[in-house]
């Protein structure tokens, strides 16, 4: 029995101070400026930029807080990355108990009869009845003098920490939709409220049509034109309802729910969430989940080449095995029955028409290809973000141009409207300063929307949060630790 111990001891030690084959992983240098090249200086409301982490809570908006609740907790796409993550997860234990002696217990009983009158008949003094047991354990390990089997365990870790990441950007991605569907339903609900006041105003003026072509002071042209205004008013809010409901549908899939239902809010109540400050750091897309899984895809790769190099040499494994064994059950743990072996076991590549070279330059192949698939990653991540600014700026000079347009378009409506009904301008002039203000109030609500959206595509893009003179993201104080 202490024969098997001190060798098992022996072949831990052996196997723990064994060299290591193949690269160690270094983070490739990233070219990249080091802060973004568009920066939106400007303060909402004199917010300070802050660190986020449930970056949707700045929308101060307890209905959509729940949805991303409900969201994360039951969407099937986020079951499945946690199923990955477990799948990972065991395939990590899995390399890391290859680093351990395997131990097996095995046992048999045989009672059997052999023949006395076969060509070499049994002496009278031998019974022809036998018995025999065995009882053993055994064990075998292979010492990783090359560290491939450590290599396959760093590669398995680095696999099961690419699935944390992969369900982190699963996890923004779903936040981000969650929040566009929303601001699209409640961009839908206000556009709908606003082409319903349009539409009374429109019933309105055709009714003073008609009472005025009654009384010889308008035409039936005056009377069609406002029908034919009415009508298509009526289309386009119809139009709307459908656009709502599709967005509900889409919010109840994303959450789980089918039968969701969402009361009515209006758009124009969100804060716009706050800027980023200007000068932000480009290293903050190593926080990015979908960078870090791109990452740990090059660490599994680069492990795998110490996997394929350590084939080359030689391969040593240790056997033993304790017991007892005895033609008697009652008497198999005694001292006369104990067997035991130990076993050295050598393997050493000849010729194998290079295979095992070949088999290296793959890993080495897929190593490259994790990598450019990294550096890609990092220039999507950077031109993504620049994208996000550029459009949280520019639409927000939008939304405030849309905005005087809106009221100029209201003001010319309403003195429109005052002379048709004194008698100073056509019943066109009216038609056209409804159809202008209806655009230009639809407009600026869609502006709104979009830039609420591009906020939110801001936070995607910057992995859920930014970086400031107080401290970091979250994302970021993972990283360090």
């Amino acid at each position: 029995m202490m024969v098997r111990i001190n060798l098992v001891h022996v072949a831990v030690a052996l196997a723990l101070t064994g060299c290591m084959v193949g690269p160690d992983y270094q983070r490739p240098e990233n070219k990249m400026p080091a802060s973004f090249s568009v920066a939106d200086t400007a303060q909402e409301n004199g917010q300070q930029a802050l660190n986020l982490d449930n970056w949707w809570e700045s929308f101060q908006d307890p209905v959509l807080s729940d949805l991303m609740q409900k969201a994360f907790t039951d969407n099937l796409d986020i079951a499945k990355a946690v199923a990955r993550i477990e799948e990972a997860d065991a395939a990590m234990r899995e390399a890391g108990a290859a680093l351990f002696p395997q131990v097996d217990l095995s046992g048999n009983g045989v009672r059997q009869r052999v023949t006395q009158t076969g060509a070499f008949p049994l002496p009278s003094y031998v019974p022809a009845l036998r018995e025999n047991y065995n009882l053993q354990l055994g064990t075998s390990f292979e010492l990783d003098f090359w560290g491939k089997l450590r290599r396959a365990r760093e590669a398995a870790r680095a696999q099961a920490l690419g699935t944390y990441f992969a369900k982190d950007t699963v996890s923004l991605s779903l936040s981000g939709l969650v929040a566009s569907n929303y601001l699209l339903l409640r961009s839908t609900e206000a556009q709908i409220a606003v082409s319903k006041d349009s539409l009374k105003s429109r019933q309105e003026s055709l009714e003073l049509t008609k009472r005025l072509q009654q009384g010889g002071t308008a035409s039936m042209l005056d009377v069609h034109q406002a029908e034919v205004a009415n009508s298509n008013l009526v289309a386009q809010i119809a139009d709307l309802v459908r656009q709502r409901e599709v967005a509900l549908h889409q919010l109840a899939v994303l959450t789980g729910d089918l039968t969701l239902q969402i009361p009515e809010g209006d758009i124009h109540q969100l804060p716009t969430p706050p800027v980023p400050p200007a000068g932000l750091p480009s290293s903050l897309l190593e926080a990015r989940p979908d960078v870090r899984e791109a990452e740990q895809t090059l660490v599994s790769q680069n492990a795998q080449i110490g996997v394929a190099k350590a084939a080359l040499f030689p391969s040593i494994s240790l056997t033993a095995t304790y017991g007892g064994e005895s033609a008697a059950l009652n008497e198999i743990m005694r001292a006369p029955s104990r067997i035991w072996s130990t076993g050295l076991g050598l393997s050493l590549p000849i010729f194998n028409a290079g295979r095992l070279s070949a088999q290296v330059d793959q890993a080495t192949a897929r190593q490259k290809q994790a990598l450019a698939g990294y550096q890609s990653t990092v220039q999507t991540a950077f031109q993504e973000v620049n994208d996000a600014l550029i459009t949280v700026r520019q639409n927000r000079e939008r939304e405030e141009a849309l905005n005087i347009s809106q009221d100029s378009a209201k003001k010319a409506l309403q003195i429109s409207e005052n002379r048709y009904k004194s008698g100073y301008s056509a019943y066109l002039d009216v038609l056209d300063s409804q159809r202008v203000y209806n655009d230009a109030a639809l407009a600026f609500i869609q502006s709104r929307q979009a830039r609420l959206v591009a906020t939110v595509d801001l936070f995607k893009a910057l992995g859920g949060g930014w970086k400031t003179a107080q401290g970091y993201t979250q994302a970021e104080q993972q990283q360090e630790h």
